[in-house]
């Protein structure tokens, strides 16, 4: 029976999670009141206050599973992508698959994020950082696997700076724009580049 108790509290706090991330990627971790996600959840206010007794740790779980949610819905899906340029092109599709399912209905909850607490020193602020930052690198390290496969001739800091930008301007146009363009551009110009500083591009897809 406390093992049943232990196991309807966790998939409680996970289903608060998801709602709380999804409601983030619109309105920002400070838009996240009680009483509108304790409804959105459909979980009673001394059933929220079982799993959190303060905004901040709340915040920081949600980055927490916005985590978890990039990783299995945008990087697992690469991994039996063989190692190299073709994995590297696989995850920025992986990434534009993500935003165009309409997985989190804002988009992308740490640009949002990013945008919220880049002058906000603090521990949210740290774990979004930190999150940004760990992408960022595994990004380079994928770089870096062409290069060292002889696939690619590149700087990988700067090549996957330029991926990432061109990432975070998808959301951005996908918002606000038409959404297929912005994907159907987002695509070109990743793919165009990688062809460019490919020592053989036909490892690429032709369109």
């Amino acid at each position: 029976m406390h093992d049943g108790r232990r196991l309807r509290g966790q998939r409680s706090r996970e289903a608060i999670l998801e709602r709380a991330v999804a409601l983030a990627s619109v309105d920002g971790l400070g838009g996240l009141t009680l009483a509108r996600l304790a409804e959105a959840a459909g979980v009673s206010k001394s059933g929220f206050f079982a799993h959190w007794r303060d905004k901040e740790q709340l915040q920081l779980d949600c980055v927490a599973w916005a985590r978890r949610l990039w990783e299995e819905r945008v990087i697992a899906p690469t991994a039996t992508v063989p190692k190299g340029l073709r994995r590297l092109f696989a995850l920025h599709e992986s990434r534009l698959a993500f935003y165009a399912d309409g997985v989190l209905p804002g988009g992308c909850f740490f640009f949002v994020a990013q945008v919220e607490f880049d002058d906000r020193p603090g521990p949210v602020r740290d774990a979004v950082a930190a999150a940004m930052g760990d992408w960022l690198g595994y990004l380079e390290r994928r770089v870096k696997d062409a290069v060292d496969l002889g696939e690619l001739t590149a700087d990988p800091a700067q090549l996957a700076y330029e991926i990432e930008a061109l990432g975070e301007a998808t959301v951005t146009h996908s918002r606000m724009r038409s959404g297929d363009a912005a994907y159907r551009r987002a695509r070109t110009a990743v793919l165009d580049r990688l062809r460019a500083l490919a020592t053989d591009p036909s490892i690429l897809p032709e369109d």
